[in-house]
C-alpha cells in the first residue's frame, strides 16, 4: 500500500492528466514542435526531433506562446535543420529574430548550434550526412553545459523530445505551484522547494513526463492565469490552498516593486550628400548586442537634445553633423528601464565615421535598412525615415 505522501502527488498528477486529455492545447497548430509529422501526439515510447523543440524552448524564455509561434515558423522555414542554422551568419540569425527581444538568446542559440553539430558529427562516419535526432545527447549535464540552456529549458527539451523523466519550472508552472501551496514568498526565493514540488508530479506517474509537463504548462496558460484564474474549472480546486483562501490572484507573492529609471536618448539619423544613412553595429554584449542602430546616446542634465546628438556623434563616431528637424519621438520600455528616443535628421559635415564605441559603421541606402537587424524601437524610426524620404 502506498503511504499518503506518495499517493497525494499521484492523485494530483492523474487528475491533471485527465483534465489535460480533455481540455489541454491539443491543436498541432498551437505547438507544432510537440507533434509528429502526421499531426499525432507522440506515445510515451516515441521520440521527437529535438531541434525544433530546442528552438521553441529558447524562444519561449520570457516570451508568450502566441508571440513566439510566427517567429518559430519563419525560423524553421529559414533554418529547417541544425546544419543550416550552424552554417548561417550571425546577422542572418539576428535579422530573423528581430522584434522578439532578448537578442542574447539568438546569439547563444546560434553558438550552441555549432557546438551541437560538432558533437553529433563526431559520432557519424559521414559528416556531410544529415544528423539524426536519435544521436542527440540525452544527458542533462551535457545540455546544461551549453550556452543559454538552464535547468528548466533542458528539462523541457529532453522531456518533450525523449520523454525523459525531468521536471520543468517556467513561469506558468511557478504560478500554479505557488497557488496550489499558497506559498507565502516570491517563488524565486524558494527555487529548491518549487523544483521539489514540480519533480514530485513527474515522479508520481513514471513514463509520462512529456504529458505531465505539458499539462502543467497548459493549466497555467489557460486556467490558472495571472489575473483572472478560472478556478471553477480547475482540476485542483479541491487541493488548492490559494483557492481556499478566497484570493488566488494574490499568488504568487510578488517582489516589492522597484523604481524603474527613465532616460532620454538623443538619436541622429545622419544623411550624406548621396542620400545614404549612417548606422553602426552594437558590440556583442548586453540584450541588444550585435544589432544595428542609429547612433546617439544619453542626454545629460540641462543639455539641449540637439547638443546631445552632436556630442554623442562626435564622441562615438568622430564626425561633425548639423542637427536639423525632429524626425520622431519614440517611447520604449524594457523590464529594467524606460527610454525616450528623441530622433533628429542630421546632415553629415565632416569626419570619416569611426566605430569608437561599436563593432562597425556603414553608410547604407534607406531602402536597404530592412536587410539589417535593428532593435524594436528603431523600426519606427526606419518607418518615419522612409516616409520622409519617399
Amino acid at each position: 500500500m502506498k503511504d499518503r505522501s506518495t499517493a497525494l502527488p499521484e492523485l494530483a498528477s492523474r487528475s491533471l492528466l485527465s483534465w489535460w486529455q480533455q481540455h489541454g492545447r491539443s491543436d498541432p497548430k498551437q505547438k507544432p514542435w510537440m507533434f509528429r509529422a502526421d499531426g499525432r501526439w507522440p506515445a510515451a515510447e516515441e521520440g521527437l526531433d529535438p531541434y525544433p523543440i530546442w528552438v521553441a524552448e529558447v524562444m519561449l524564455q520570457q516570451t508568450q506562446l502566441q508571440v513566439v509561434l510566427p517567429y518559430w515558423q519563419r525560423w524553421m522555414q529559414a533554418f529547417p535543420r541544425l546544419e543550416v542554422l550552424a552554417a548561417a551568419s550571425e546577422q542572418q540569425v539576428l535579422l530573423l529574430w528581430q522584434g522578439l527581444g532578448y537578442y542574447s538568446r539568438a546569439r547563444r542559440l546560434h553558438a550552441t548550434s555549432r557546438l551541437l553539430l560538432a558533437e553529433l558529427q563526431s559520432h557519424q562516419r559521414d559528416v556531410n550526412a544529415p544528423t539524426k535526432f536519435s544521436h542527440w545527447p540525452v544527458d542533462l549535464e551535457i545540455w546544461l553545459a551549453l550556452p543559454g540552456i538552464g535547468r528548466s529549458t533542458a528539462g523541457g527539451i529532453l522531456s518533450s523530445a525523449f520523454n525523459s523523466p525531468l521536471a520543468i519550472l517556467d513561469g506558468n508552472v511557478r504560478r500554479v505551484l505557488a497557488r496550489l501551496h499558497a506559498h507565502p514568498e516570491p517563488p524565486m526565493r524558494a527555487q529548491h522547494q518549487f523544483w521539489a514540488w514540480s519533480e514530485s508530479f513527474i515522479d508520481a506517474v513514471p513514463g509520462l513526463s512529456r504529458d505531465l509537463n505539458q499539462a502543467l504548462m497548459d493549466l497555467g496558460a489557460t486556467v490558472c492565469t495571472p489575473r483572472r484564474p478560472a478556478c471553477e474549472v480547475c482540476p485542483w480546486d479541491a487541493q488548492c490552498a490559494a483557492y481556499a483562501s478566497g484570493s488566488p490572484q494574490q499568488y504568487p507573492v510578488k517582489e516589492a516593486p522597484r523604481d524603474i529609471p527613465f532616460q532620454v536618448i538623443g538619436v541622429g539619423v545622419v544623411l550624406n550628400d548621396a542620400g545614404e544613412v549612417l548606422i553602426d553595429q552594437r558590440l556583442n554584449e548586453g540584450l541588444l548586442g550585435g544589432l544595428w542602430e542609429f547612433p546617439g546616446g544619453k542626454q545629460e542634465s540641462d543639455e539641449a537634445i540637439t547638443h546631445t546628438i552632436r556630442r554623442e556623434l562626435r564622441e562615438e563616431l568622430a564626425i561633425e553633423v548639423s542637427v536639423d528637424d525632429k524626425l520622431i519621438t519614440v517611447d520604449h520600455a524594457y523590464s529594467h528601464k524606460k527610454l525616450r528616443f528623441e530622433v533628429h535628421l542630421c546632415r553629415w559635415i565632416s569626419g570619416d565615421p569611426q566605430p569608437l564605441a561599436s563593432q562597425q559603421v556603414r553608410w547604407v541606402k534607406p531602402s536597404d535598412l530592412a536587410n539589417y537587424p535593428f532593435p524594436a524601437a528603431n523600426v519606427r524610426i526606419i518607418a518615419a525615415l522612409l516616409e520622409r524620404t519617399a
